[in-house]
């Protein structure tokens, strides 16, 4: 009992030390940051689970995260998960939220909309789009001509790469196909499902629920082997990860600490399937089975710096050239890329 409550006591010392900035001359110890995080549910919020999971319980714990304090610094968060990038803009350009992960191309959009205020931490996500057929009647991009696509994501990564590869491949996208634009990837499942359509614009994980259901469904085209086959000097990219400019400056180390945990959190996920399937069906992103089938197609990837630069605005030429209102009317500046 003595040697308990001697350590017990010990360790209410070092905190209260902790707390007061230690010795005097020494730096006091960093507040900790909290920080509030947005994912779409699909890859993107896939690879953060693990970060999500470690950090859940503490979250629970914090009754007052203004006072806070912790020996080395630290980071706190909260997580939201959205359906579609119309859910998260508005609050990360209001100051509601202060990273997300939103699709590549709506990064530069932001950017350009506040004039700078948007900074691009990572890209997390190469591609990850497919067309899929209930039938056997398309082998290439051109036999999409005069056929019905449904597909979501107008206005953002999918509609852009989608428009520039039937371009490229000799069709009108406006006149020479019909796309079916929903709101929301599962409306395109269920519209398989239905038999209202044949024919369908997916990313994963979104495939694998698709077949799930519909045992037929075959994956017709991989639209990331459609983009290398043109050899433009780019890649197709699906998603980022955003932080506002402001929060950046004022948090360097939280900034930091994140893409350190963000980046741990990608790599275990990718090297534990079967678990980080687990938590992904725990969060209600997709089914755990269905994740643990999608998750090696999911192109899930944690890249910064100069290699991040280098990918996305590359990325990014490619859209301007073709609709300079894809990436918001104007290539972002240096300071967009983060680190680089």
């Amino acid at each position: 009992m003595k040697k308990s409550l001697a350590a017990c006591l010990a360790l209410v010392m070092c905190l209260t030390l902790a707390a007061c900035g230690g010795k005097e001359g020494e730096t006091p110890a960093e507040e900790s940051v909290n920080v509030r995080v947005a994912a779409l549910k699909g890859p993107t919020a896939m690879g953060m689970v693990k970060l999500m999971s470690d950090y859940a319980p503490v979250e629970e714990a914090l009754e007052d995260k203004e006072n806070v304090v912790t020996a080395g610094g630290g980071n706190t968060y909260e997580f939201t998960l959205a359906a579609s990038a119309d859910e998260v803009s508005p609050k990360l350009m209001q100051g509601e939220l202060d990273i997300a992960c939103v699709p590549a191309n709506l990064a530069s959009v932001l950017y350009n909309r506040t004039d700078g205020g948007i900074v691009t931490l990572a890209v997390n996500t190469l591609g990850v789009l497919y067309i899929v057929e209930n039938g056997n009647s398309v082998q290439s991009m051109g036999d999409l001509a005069g056929r019905t696509i449904v597909a979501s994501g107008k206005g953002s990564t999918p509609e852009y790469a989608l428009r520039y590869l039937l371009t490229e491949n000799g069709i009108d996208p406006d006149t020479g196909v019909t796309i079916d634009w929903k709101s929301e990837h599962s409306e395109c499942v269920a519209s398989l499902a239905s038999g209202a359509a044949t024919i369908a614009m997916l990313p994963q994980p979104f495939v694998t629920v698709a077949q799930t259901q519909l045992p037929d469904l075959r994956v017709a085209l991989d639209l990331t082997e459609e983009w290398d086959a043109l050899d433009n000097g780019s890649a197709l990219l699906t998603g980022v990860v955003v932080a506002r400019a402001d929060f950046v400056k004022e948090h360097p180390a939280a900034v930091s600490n994140f893409l350190e945990q963000y980046s741990a959190s990608v790599d275990w996920v990718n090297a534990n399937t079967a678990e980080a399937a687990e938590l992904i069906g725990g969060y209600d992103i997709v089914d755990a089975t269905v994740a643990e089938k999608a998750l090696p197609y999911c192109n899930i990837v944690c890249v910064t710096g100069t290699e991040m630069m280098d990918m996305l605005s590359g990325y990014l030429s490619v859209l301007w050239e073709q609709d300079a209102e894809s990436v918001g009317g104007g290539m972002p500046n240096d300071d967009f890329y983060y680190g680089a």
